[in-house]
């Protein structure tokens, strides 16, 4: 049996994600007690594999402070009794956050008394400390949309499904802002680039033109070989610590070119080698 525990501030799409699980088969329940944890899976570990195979556990902000700072010790019981499990935490900046809630005109859940939206989620953000430390993997949703999170968390949880560990490579443009949810960054901004190009402009790193021209460049290989490198070396390092999940993130200046074209090569590389890949161009639209 794997447990998959979901969690996250209010508004970065915790409920979205519990739907994508609960439509790949696992059982689901959401906003169950941190305390009651240990016992549930448990339980659920005694019913048959025919009936229930997975579990996805919703944990927020609404649980006791005195239960969320306990995490960390009770997921060490889940551990001990053998359980398989991993922590799925989704975030978003914080501007993001108050225009997501304006427009849906939702109301924050810990907006008691006199407590402003701003002010909840920073007391939001410190009540779910202890969970977002012992997070295997970490999405940032302030750039995705509600179809896109249903895809990324589905290509993410069933790879990680069949291997080790799963390896996302993600391009995005400086000017739009560095993703958090990264474990690697690498900046290509120094290389050639294509937008300078007419012909080049309207293309993308995916297109065959724009290819070309940044491999005729020896810059390009020399650092692009220099990353495979450093990845081949490292992350096998990662995969004997039983890492279930890393993200790879190129970025160029505006996601279109370099860093897709990375992203892109790079993903074909390791698929090549036998790792588990996806790939995401986060500002490729």
């Amino acid at each position: 049996m794997k447990l998959i525990i979901i969690s996250g501030v209010s508004g970065s799409g915790k409920s979205t994600a519990l739907n994508v699980l609960e439509d790949l088969h696992y059982y689901c329940i959401d906003n169950l007690p941190v305390g009651l944890l240990p016992a549930f899976a448990e339980q659920m570990g005694s019913v048959p594999n025919d009936l229930v195979q997975d579990i996805a556990v919703g944990i927020d902000a609404r649980n006791l402070p005195a239960e969320l700072h306990r995490f960390g010790y009770i997921l060490g019981q889940l551990k001990n009794k053998g359980i398989v499990c991993e922590i799925l935490f989704l975030d978003a900046d914080d501007n993001i956050l108050i225009k997501r809630f304006s427009e849906t005109r939702r109301k924050h859940p810990l907006t008691v008394g006199e407590l402003t939206l701003t002010d909840a989620i920073i007391k939001e953000r410190k009540l779910l400390d202890p969970i977002a430390d012992k997070a295997d993997l970490y999405i940032d949703t302030s750039f995705t949309n509600l179809h896109q999170l249903r895809e990324l968390v589905r290509e993410r949880v069933q790879s990680q499904a069949e291997y080790a560990m799963s390896i996302m490579f993600e391009s995005f443009g400086f000017k739009h802002g560095i993703p958090t949810d990264a474990d690697f960054v690498y900046d290509v901004r120094c290389l050639p680039n294509p937008h300078w190009e007419s012909k080049l402009r309207s293309q993308t790193g995916l297109d065959k033109d724009v290819a070309d021209f940044l491999e005729q460049k020896d810059i390009v290989n020399e650092m692009y070989n220099d990353i495979e490198t450093f990845l081949k070396t490292w992350i096998p390092r990662f995969e004997s610590e039983n890492r279930s999940y890393l993200t790879v993130a190129i970025g160029c200046t505006g996601g279109h070119h370099r860093s897709v074209y990375f992203a892109h090569r790079l993903s074909e590389t390791f698929k090549q080698v036998g790792k588990n890949v996806t790939i995401r161009h986060r500002d490729l639209t």
